[in-house]
C-alpha cells in the first residue's frame, strides 16, 4: 500500500471521529439559575438532571447525527393516541387547527393538568417526536393541545393568504384561549419545540397580550431566541450550518408550493406585490422571506420581521416559570446564543437554563451503542420538568 493511500486512509478515519466527536466524555447537564428554592423542587421530580447524560455511545456524541435522526426518523416510541381535531378561524379568515388528547392513564394530581404544546418550523401533531411526547404525557394521566402550524398539514385547506411564521403567536392564543373556554379550570404548562419555543416565549412576553390566567408555566427546547443573529451563522458554511439553512428553506418553500392556489393567486400576488418566480428560486429563507412573508404581513423589511418575531426582545416580560433547554452542540442553534437564557435565568426568579453537551437539535438519544432507548432523554426530562411545574403551581 503506498503512501498516499495510507494517508488517505488515516486522513478518512480522523474525519470520521472528528465527525462522530468520539473524543468528546459525556456529562451532567449544566444547570444554571439563580432561585436555588426553584432548583430544589426540579430536582426532587427530575434527579437525573444530576446524573451523566450518556448519548448513544457509536454516533451520539455528535450533534449532527443527532439532529439528522431526529429529522429522518423522529422517535421509535410512538404508540397511537386518537386525537380529537378543533377548528375555528381568526379574523383574517385563516382556519387555525389543533388537536386534543384524552389521558389514557391515571392522573398525576387531584387537579387538572394540560400540556399545550407548539411543534417546531414545518411540524403539527403529526410529528412523530409530538406523538411520541403526547403518547407518554397522555400515558402518565395528562391531556395534551397541540397546534398545528398554519399550512402544515396536507390536507387542512389554507383560507387566507399567509401560513404560520417564525414569531407569529396568534394562533397560539386562539387555541389557548378557545381551549379554556371548553375547560375553565384546567391549568396549563406550555412546551415549544424549536420555533415553537421562540413563540411560546414570544407569547408570554408581549407586553399588550392578555393572556389566560391559568398558565402555570413553560418549558422552551432547542429554540435560537434571536433571529437575526441566528441567522447570520446559519448563512455561514461553518459547522454545515448554510445545509440545515437549505433544508429549513426547502421546508418552509414546500408549505407555500402545497397550498399554492390560496396564497399565489393573481389577486394576492398583485396586493402584495408578490413574485412567483422569486418565491420559486429562494435559494435561502432570509431570501424567501423577503420576497415573500415580509410582504404578507406588512413589514419594511427582513430584518425588522425578525427583530419583531424573536423572543430575545420579549423574555424580561414573562413572569410565570419558565424552564430552558439547549444542547451546546445543536447545529441550528449557535453557542452565542444561549446568553439569552443565561442571562434571564440570573435575574428571574422560578426559571432554570438546562444545558448538555450532546443532543444536537432536538435529538437528545441515549441508551445503548447503537440503539437508542424508545423513550428519549428530552421526553423523560420534559415530563418530569411538567410535574415540577405542576407541583410549584400548588
Amino acid at each position: 500500500m503506498s503512501a498516499v493511500i495510507v494517508f488517505a486512509v488515516f486522513l478518512l478515519i480522523c474525519t470520521i471521529l472528528k465527525f462522530l466527536n468520539v473524543t468528546s466524555p459525556p456529562r451532567a447537564p449544566r444547570l444554571m439559575g439563580s432561585d436555588a428554592k426553584f432548583l430544589e423542587l426540579v430536582l426532587k421530580y427530575c434527579p437525573h438532571l444530576n446524573e451523566t447524560y450518556v448519548p448513544v455511545r457509536l454516533w451520539g456524541s455528535s450533534g449532527h447525527l443527532q439532529t439528522i435522526v431526529h429529522a429522518t426518523v423522529g422517535r421509535t416510541y410512538c404508540p397511537h393516541v386518537v386525537p380529537r381535531r378543533i377548528a375555528a378561524r381568526q379574523e383574517d379568515g385563516a382556519t387555525v387547527t389543533w388537536d386534543i388528547y384524552e389521558p389514557t392513564g391515571a392522573p398525576v394530581t387531584d387537579e387538572d393538568y394540560t400540556i399545550a404544546v407548539c411543534p417546531g418550523i414545518a411540524n403539527s401533531s403529526e410529528s412523530t417526536y409530538v406523538r411520541s411526547l403526547v403518547s407518554l404525557a397522555c400515558s402518565q394521566g395528562y391531556r395534551c393541545v397541540v397546534l398545528n402550524h398554519l399550512g402544515v398539514l396536507p390536507h387542512v385547506k389554507v383560507t387566507s393568504p399567509r401560513v404560520f411564521r417564525y414569531g407569529q403567536s396568534d394562533e397560539l392564543h386562539l387555541m389557548l384561549t378557545k381551549y379554556v373556554e371548553s375547560r375553565p379550570d384546567t391549568k396549563l404548562i406550555l412546551v415549544g419545540f424549536s420555533m415553537g419555543g421562540n413563540i411560546v416565549c414570544k407569547y408570554l412576553g408581549e407586553p399588550n397580550r392578555t393572556r389566560p390566567t391559568n398558565i402555570m408555566g413553560a418549558i422552551s427546547i432547542c429554540q435560537g431566541y434571536d433571529a437575526v443573529k441566528s441567522l447570520q451563522f446559519l448563512l455561514e458554511w461553518n459547522n454545515l450550518a448554510r445545509l440545515y439553512l437549505f433544508s429549513m428553506t426547502e421546508n418552509m418553500r414546500s408549505v407555500i408550493l402545497r397550498h399554492k392556489e390560496a396564497l399565489l393567486t393573481e389577486e394576492v400576488k398583485r396586493r402584495y406585490n408578490i413574485d412567483e418566480r422569486r418565491v420559486l428560486s429562494a435559494a435561502t429563507l432570509p431570501e424567501l422571506d423577503e420576497v415573500y412573508t415580509r410582504r404578507i404581513f406588512g413589514f419594511r423589511s427582513v430584518e425588522e420581521l425578525y427583530r419583531n418575531d424573536s423572543s430575545a426582545h420579549y423574555l424580561n416580560n414573562i413572569s410565570v416559570p419558565v424552564v430552558f433547554i439547549n444542547a451546546r452542540d445543536d447545529p441550528l442553534v449557535h453557542p452565542d446564543m444561549l446568553y439569552f437564557p443565561q442571562k434571564f435565568v440570573q435575574t428571574h426568579k422560578n426559571s432554570l437554563y438546562i444545558e448538555t453537551d450532546h443532543g444536537g437539535h432536538l435529538g437528545y438519544y441515549d441508551g445503548g451503542y447503537i440503539l437508542p432507548r424508545a423513550v428519549t432523554w428530552l421526553d423523560r426530562t420534559v415530563l418530569s420538568l411538567v410535574s415540577a411545574l405542576a407541583n410549584n403551581s400548588q
